[in-house]
């Protein structure tokens, strides 16, 4: 296993979490349950289940959202890029939501077609998730808890109250979604050496969690999304970076030990610090200064020879 510090790396993940944007905390926040989509495309991991797993899997929509919840059966979805567009670039996609539930619309699906518009291959994963209540009114009241935790939460060295969460299912899954696209590579036009993991929120801590921990994904970039950045030990090995996070998102302390690691470890970052636009923005809302991060990480790509 690649080396960190244990405290660092649990002040990096276990906020890096909500999928909602401020924009969306001023509109109708109610959760309504949905029927699950159809997701013909999706593929099973088969990683396993989850343990005291007992729900099945739901949905419900939320500030205009779909999300879900209670995942046990973790799947890969590919979203590729035109093949007259294709250039080999890919990138695997982990939505937020807390390890309680994956915001798959804002930060999933309507990412993963973005990036196939730009040539680049996407792949949206559906990690395993930690159990939480069978009825959506006692989740309600779990997500509001973790909401309230994390608004709590400072940088202070100590770490006192920051849950640490075993994240072995999320990166077996990361693991296994990677080992298909290799595997499969020909078929979707993946250049195996141009394989890249983007994240949002706990996808930012999920990312993360994948570059210091597996030895069976080789990234060829990240990009940590309103994730914590906290420090941590960068193996030598480590990808170039691009990450983003805006000013007034409650993970922010004025705090840039993530990206003076990279930058002293000597591996190339890149970090944008917006005005505005809270947290779980995803691709953008009405009128904030982080709508732009997409395009400068399409730029950072290109760049950077991806």
């Amino acid at each position: 296993m690649k080396s960190m510090h244990v405290k660092a790396f649990c002040q990096l993940i276990a906020f890096s979490l909500l999928g909602v944007s401020a924009l969306a905390l001023a509109q109708d926040g109610k959760m309504y349950p949905i029927a699950a989509p159809d997701e013909p495309t999706a593929i099973a991991l088969n990683t396993g289940g989850v343990d005291g797993q007992e729900a099945e899997e739901s949905w419900f929509r939320q500030w205009g959202d779909p999300m879900a919840r209670n995942i046990s059966k973790a799947t890969l979805t590919p979203v590729l890029a035109d093949p007259e567009k294709a250039n080999g670039v890919s990138v695997i996609v982990a939505p937020g939501g807390g390890f309680m539930w994956l915001s798959m619309g804002n930060e999933g699906w309507e990412v993963a077609e973005a990036l196939a518009a730009e040539g680049i291959n996407a792949f949206v994963l559906k990690y395993r998730l930690q159990p939480t209540a069978p009825t959506l009114e006692a989740f309600e009241t779990q997500m509001n808890q973790r909401f309230a935790q994390a608004e709590n939460i400072t940088d202070d060295e100590g770490g006192s109250g920051r849950p640490r969460w075993d994240l072995s299912d999320q990166i077996a899954d990361v693991e296994a979604a990677y080992a298909m696209i290799l595997k499969r590579a020909d078929e979707w036009q993946v250049d195996p050496a141009r394989i890249g993991m983007i994240g949002f929120s706990a996808g930012a801590g999920l990312t993360m969690a994948t570059t210091l921990e597996s030895d069976k994904v080789d990234l060829a970039f990240i990009g940590p999304i309103y994730g914590g950045l906290n420090a941590v030990d960068v193996p030598a090995d480590a990808p170039p970076m691009f990450a983003a996070i805006a000013s007034d998102d409650f993970l922010f302390h004025g705090q840039f030990g993530l990206v003076s690691a990279w930058h002293e470890a000597g591996i190339p970052v890149e970090f944008h610090l917006y005005q505005n636009g809270g947290h779980g923005f995803g691709l953008g809302n009405p009128d904030r200064t982080s709508n732009k991060w997409f395009e400068s990480f399409i730029y950072w790509l290109e760049v950077n020879g991806f």
